[in-house]
């Protein structure tokens, strides 16, 4: 795997731009909402590789540290959210070829680990987006639904659509272009086309 110059740079603006849409989400009404809106962006990494991969890691890292340390128990948040970023945008990664089903297990992945330890920093989840959550559930059960379902929003239909708009040959050739190296969902490739191995 190479790794050069303009994939830094790539990896650097994908986290700052994670980080910046965790930080002010943080400080708006929108942090009432388990929504992150910057999961939208994990499923760029079936694009761009492992520069994505990298930045939405950094990106959680950053956020993370500026949204959630100061919170009791946020040191999981530090912790554990970039661990869910990295195993989630490796997976949409690896099923580039099959995307949606990326996305969702990439989605599921973010909200069993998310949804493991965020109901000790934030609380028990009350409802996912109106719908009243049992209260015979356990609190871990509730929090895991909770930001599963919050997450394929997020990735599974966001991103997702993201990533299909970006990956339009209008779009795609254009950054090829430029020296970005976009990573092709097709098994054929052509010698112009670029990938991470």
């Amino acid at each position: 795997m190479r790794f050069d110059s303009k994939d830094l740079a790539l990896a650097v603006v994908l986290a700052a731009l994670y980080a910046a849409l965790v930080i002010v989400q943080g400080l708006s009404a929108a942090a009432t909402i388990q929504l992150r809106i910057a999961d939208c962006l994990i499923p760029l990494c079936a694009l761009f590789g492992w520069p994505a991969i990298l930045g939405v890691v950094a990106g959680a890292f950053v956020g993370n540290m500026s949204t959630s340390l100061p919170l009791a128990n946020g040191v999981y948040d530090v912790a554990f959210g970039p661990l869910a970023n990295l195993l989630a945008g490796s997976l949409i990664y690896l099923l580039r070829k099959r995307r949606l089903i990326g996305c969702v297990l990439g989605s599921v992945t973010v909200g069993c680990i998310v949804g493991s330890y965020v109901w000790m920093i934030f609380g028990a989840p009350s409802d996912v987006f109106s719908l009243r959550i049992p209260v015979t559930w356990p609190v871990w059960v509730a929090s895991i639904a909770s930001i599963t379902i919050s997450s394929l929003v997020a990735i599974a239909i966001i991103g997702y659509a993201l990533l299909s708009i970006l990956s339009r040959k209008s779009i795609a050739e254009p950054l090829r272009s430029k020296g970005l190296r976009v990573v092709p969902a097709q098994k054929k490739q052509s010698h112009e086309s670029f990938q991470f191995c």
